[in-house]
């Protein structure tokens, strides 16, 4: 498998792509006006106990207080490092006003502040040293039982007394001076970060984790890595620098590009248009609608346009198979977390059920983020978690929709026409004023005044006032403004947006619903009947105002 790193450096964010055979799989923005806070370690202070929940809050000095639950509270309990948990009582734990060093590991996201730990991991190259738990652990990514046995051996006889490490994937075939190294620098930070929090003002920083850049050459740029592309030469020269110190066997995967289309060039622009899209379409033709709610992400398989050529359970299981392949990247590309349920097409044979599973469980071993699939429900959903320490793709990227409050529909020009029309009813029995002017989107305009003026007509009757109501384009089609008409100059200058005489260049939209030889013009949503502009549809021409009603207007063609 051939894989590539590209790094987009600009003025205000920082994007790197991580691509498999040439395909988009992860993506990392940091913007300068959100810095990432997952890794960095403060001193704080409780704020106070909830023995109800288990948990505590922690003044950092953030815009939220922090949240402790009790088993990242809890005194590691040694040799094996694991939390004493039974009949632990955050009570006993922690008081307010009590001073704690504490270790980010989840990001505020929403109305929730960041998660915090007194756990804390310094993370190397090689190994993670953590100097509350005396502990060794190995990545699971390292299979061979003897690089296993070899690296364990050499963690014991590596690691400071009383501290625990896990050896990274990144260890796997690296000699013991490269891991003596690691340790040896890991250690000194930790030693900088306690005679920090031994004096100086509470709530205070005491470590900030690395740069995004720094971070990707410490965590994702691995031996297995064939190429690294950086645009900025500035930052091309720093990462050359780092890895003289950290991995001078990497410098030569480095390369600078400072041409302004790297991620064009590489598809990476139109790959992230999609990946904020709900469906994503299948090269078989079939498609998958991924749906993010807050407690849970589903994900639903479709047959699309792919009709197969053999029978329908094949069909279903082809598809079911490129959609497993797909959602496992999508959920990397997409930085999904949280519970993921994942709604397959069914499939009448066990072991199609089971190839689909395998193929699953295969394209989730390629993730890095922790991901559990829990097997299909008795109806036949697939549940699976996948751990969540940062914001998601579209969390990064996108905002809720400040029309819709992130609905993502709004409500129809039916619905809104109902509505307004009961409004413009309860306002006519409440003014004096003999006129009102309606402005809406023109959709709504067009379903409020009806096919050839007959609900515009109807609601005159009903309301015994002059109703004049015009299209505005840029209108939201939510939004429909009311008011009455007192001064008959304000009449004249609201409610028609053309006089007779007046000459305008047009767009011929459409030919005449009934008359062929007339065709239609619009502004913003006032309907121009344009003589001899039938064969005219698409063309911009000169007209002149001929006559106007209160719902649409007559024009003639100049030459």
């Amino acid at each position: 498998m051939l894989k590539e790193i590209l790094i987009n450096v600009g003025e205000e964010e920082t994007r790197v792509a991580v691509l498999e055979d040439r395909q988009l799989v992860e993506m990392y923005i940091e913007r300068a006006v959100s810095q990432r806070l997952v890794g960095n370690i403060f001193k704080g202070r409780v704020e106070n106990v909830l023995p109800g929940m288990q948990a505590a809050f922690v003044n950092i000095g953030l815009e939220k207080n922090a949240f402790l639950y009790v088993e990242d509270a809890v005194p590691a309990r040694a040799p094996e490092g694991q939390p004493a948990l039974s009949g632990a009582n955050i009570g006993d734990i922690l008081r307010p006003g009590q001073e704690v060093i504490v270790q980010i590991v989840k990001e505020p996201i929403g109305t929730k502040g960041p998660r915090v730990t007194t756990h804390i991991t310094l993370p190397g190259r090689y190994l993670v040293l953590m100097p509350t738990v005396d502990y060794i652990g190995i990545s699971r990514r390292i299979e061979s039982d003897r690089e296993r046995e070899r690296l364990k051996d050499m963690a014991a006889r590596l690691k400071p007394e009383g501290m625990g490490v896990i050896v990274r994937t990144a260890a796997d075939g690296v000699e013991e001076e490269e891991l003596r190294q690691d340790v040896q620098l890991l250690s000194r930070l930790w030693r900088k970060i306690q005679q920090r929090a031994s004096h100086g003002p509470v709530p205070a920083l005491l470590h900030r984790d690395l740069e995004l850049v720094q971070r990707i050459l410490r965590d994702v740029f691995t031996e297995d890595v064939a190429r690294l592309t950086i645009d900025s030469r500035p930052e091309y020269e720093k990462v050359l620098d780092l890895l003289d110190i950290t991995g001078p066997k990497l410098k030569f995967k480095v390369f600078l590009d400072e041409r302004d289309d790297l991620f064009r060039r590489y598809g990476i622009e139109a790959e992230l248009e999609r990946a904020l899209k709900r469906k994503v379409w299948l090269r078989c033709g079939g498609y998958i609608v991924i749906d993010q709610a807050e407690a849970l992400t589903a994900v639903d398989v479709n047959t699309g346009k792919f009709v197969g050529s053999t029978n329908l359970e094949d069909t279903v299981l082809r598809t079911n198979l490129e959609a497993a392949v797909e959602i496992a990247r999508q959920l990397r590309l997409r930085n999904i977390g949280g519970i993921i349920i994942v709604d397959f097409i069914d499939m009448q044979q066990e072991e199609h059920r089971r190839q689909v599973l395998q193929v699953l469980e295969e394209e989730i071993k390629k993730d890095k983020t922790k991901t559990n699939i829990l097997g299909i429900t008795q109806l036949g959903l697939v549940e699976m978690t996948r751990k969540k320490v940062r914001p998601s793709l579209s969390e990064v990227l996108q905002r809720p929709c400040p029309y819709c409050d992130g609905r993502g529909k709004v409500l129809s020009e039916e619905t809104v026409g109902i509505h307004f029309r009961n409004y413009i009813c309860d306002l006519a029995r409440r003014t004096s004023a003999d006129t009102i002017l309606v402005e809406a989107h023109p959709l709504v305009a067009a379903r409020l005044i009806g096919s050839g003026g007959g609900n515009l007509r109807d609601l005159e009757h009903r309301t015994g006032k002059n109703l004049y109501i015009r299209g505005c384009q840029g209108q939201h089609i939510e939004d429909v403004s009311v008011r009455p008409l007192y001064d008959q100059a304000d009449i004249q200058a609201n409610t028609l947006p053309v006089t007779p005489g007046q000459v305008l260049e047009v767009r011929i939209e459409e030919p005449h619903a009934v008359n062929l030889h007339d065709g239609i013009a619009r502004l913003d949503g006032f309907i121009l009947d344009v003589e001899g502009a039938g064969s005219l549809v698409g063309e911009v021409v000169p007209v002149e105002v001929s006559r106007v009603h209160r719902t649409y207007a007559r024009a003639r063609l100049l030459k």
